[in-house]
């Protein structure tokens, strides 16, 4: 008789093939051999995602919305976000877990393991959204993550390492501009925890009153209760839609990824002399607009030519003083993303838009009064043990998957810094963390209304996560 860990994951399995279409009786066979007690008479395996169930509440979340359908509104610290916290915590108490906030508001559903002391293993994702946008993202991450909790408990598992889902603080940067806020937070990032004392939104209301007016009373000190121990989590997997076009393309149904490129975001400012659009001569211009577009296609020339296809660049704030059409602008704002999953071939990129300002600059006889670098987080590469426990879910469930990197970031790249870690022979961080793509249609839409996932393919991804989840806990 194997162990009793290794009982239930294979009984488990069996309910996952057999919810896969496989032999029916030889998984019955195979559960009851495990379990030591006799299948049910109506053939049906325990193992199921309720998909109508998990579309339903889908679609309540997308009710709790400033803006009306099919888009939906829902910024940080607002009243619709309160109540969509509300939601989630409700859902979790109904499955029994453990529940908790942080200051921030982070919320955790813990489903304590028999061995409570090991690393967690655990997944989430944000119900935050941008303006205007779709209902799922990440809220397949948060509301599938309960619902392969959920099938889990019905499946009869007992988790040996504790299971959690995180519902994530923030995750847009709509509010403050600060992506990931909340995992940022967990993560320890010290720079963000000083900064969130004085940065105000475009009402001018601060950080700690927003977050007081919606019940998150704290004292600057108490942003430091967020941070969490290195070693809080043995594996985080973060499932999400897809956000691109990729998996629809060449019909897949998931993605499991190998490694989540990270942004450098960089502020660039300009001043020149301004004047009369028709009194000032071409050649006596000093032109800030000028100057900024220039950059803006250094931008996309240093990117090309870092000769990799993962290296991308995008200016997407570019602003005019006086901004009139009959006016020399005499400033320019400029706003720039630069990502890749390869940290030095981003920076040096950087470096060269770096020196391309100081250029321009110098030729267009402007001043470069500002080049500040926002942020520069580091790439995370998913380790080997985690993708191993997703192509092992995948292939239990006879799916078709692909191996890929995400361009998008989540929590998870800061979730990476919460696991263990170490250093393999390139001395890149490598860290058990994961993200699972369900395909998303029409054509990878998202952070639009007409952002889709079908519930075929969001079962999918929850009976990937709930499967890897049921194996790293047994490990």
């Amino acid at each position: 008789m194997p162990p009793p860990h290794v009982s239930r994951l294979l009984l488990i399995l069996a309910c996952l093939v057999a919810a896969a279409g496989h032999d029916d009786a030889a998984a019955r066979r195979t559960m009851e051999a495990f379990a030591g007690f006799p299948s049910s008479d109506d053939g049906e395996s325990p193992f199921s995602v309720d998909s109508e169930g998990l579309q339903r509440q889908i679609d309540e979340l997308a009710s709790f919305s400033d803006s009306p359908a099919p888009s939906v509104t829902r910024v940080l610290y607002s009243d619709k976000d309160g109540q969509a916290r509300r939601h989630i915590k409700g859902i979790m108490n109904q499955l029994g877990l453990s529940v908790r906030e942080d200051a921030v508001g982070n919320i955790f559903g813990r489903w304590v393991g028999s061995e409570a002391g090991l690393g967690a293993v655990a997944t989430g994702s944000h119900v935050d959204a941008i303006p205007f946008s779709g209902k799922y993202d990440g809220v397949v991450g948060v509301l599938g993550a309960l619902e392969a909790i959920s099938t889990l408990k019905r499946s009869g598992f007992q988790p040996k390492r504790s299971l959690e889902v995180i519902m994530f603080t923030s995750e847009e940067p709509t509010r403050f501009g600060i992506s990931c806020l909340g995992s940022r937070l967990m993560a320890g990032i010290e720079e963000l925890a000083q900064s969130l004392i004085n940065v105000v939104d475009n009402q001018n209301v601060s950080f700690l009153e927003a977050a007081s007016s919606a019940g998150y009373k704290m004292h600057p000190e108490d942003l430091h209760s967020v941070f969490l121990k290195k070693d809080s989590y043995s594996a985080f997997i973060e499932l999400h839609i897809e956000q691109g076009p990729i998996l629809e393309k060449e019909g897949i149904p998931i993605g499991i990824v190998t490694a989540i490129a990270a942004p450098a975001s960089i502020k660039v400012e300009f001043e020149g002399n301004g004047g009369h659009a028709g009194a000032v001569l071409m050649p006596a211009r000093n032109d800030a607009g000028l100057a900024a577009a220039e950059l803006a296609l250094a931008v996309e020339k240093h990117v090309l030519d870092s000769g990799s296809i993962d290296t991308v660049g995008t200016v997407g704030i570019l602003q005019l003083h006086p901004g009139a059409i009959n006016s020399i602008p005499s400033k320019s704002h400029i706003e720039i993303d630069v990502r890749d999953i390869d940290e030095k071939r981003r920076n040096d990129v950087i470096e060269k838009v770096r020196q391309s300002a100081a250029e321009i600059s110098k030729k267009r006889g402007v001043v470069l009064s500002e080049f500040q670098i926002i942020n520069q987080d580091p790439p995370a590469q998913s380790d080997k043990s985690v993708i191993d426990a997703m192509e092992f879910a995948v292939k239990q469930l006879n799916l078709e998957y692909k191996l890929m990197i995400s361009r998008a970031y989540h929590d998870s790249l800061f979730m990476a810094r919460l696991s263990f870690s170490f250093l393999s022979p390139s001395h890149q961080l490598i860290r058990p963390i994961m993200s699972s793509f369900c395909r998303i249609s029409p054509m990878g839409y998202s952070h639009k209304p007409e952002e889709y996932a079908s519930p075929e393919d969001m079962a999918n991804g929850v009976k990937v996560l709930a499967l890897a989840m049921a194996k790293l806990s047994l490990e």
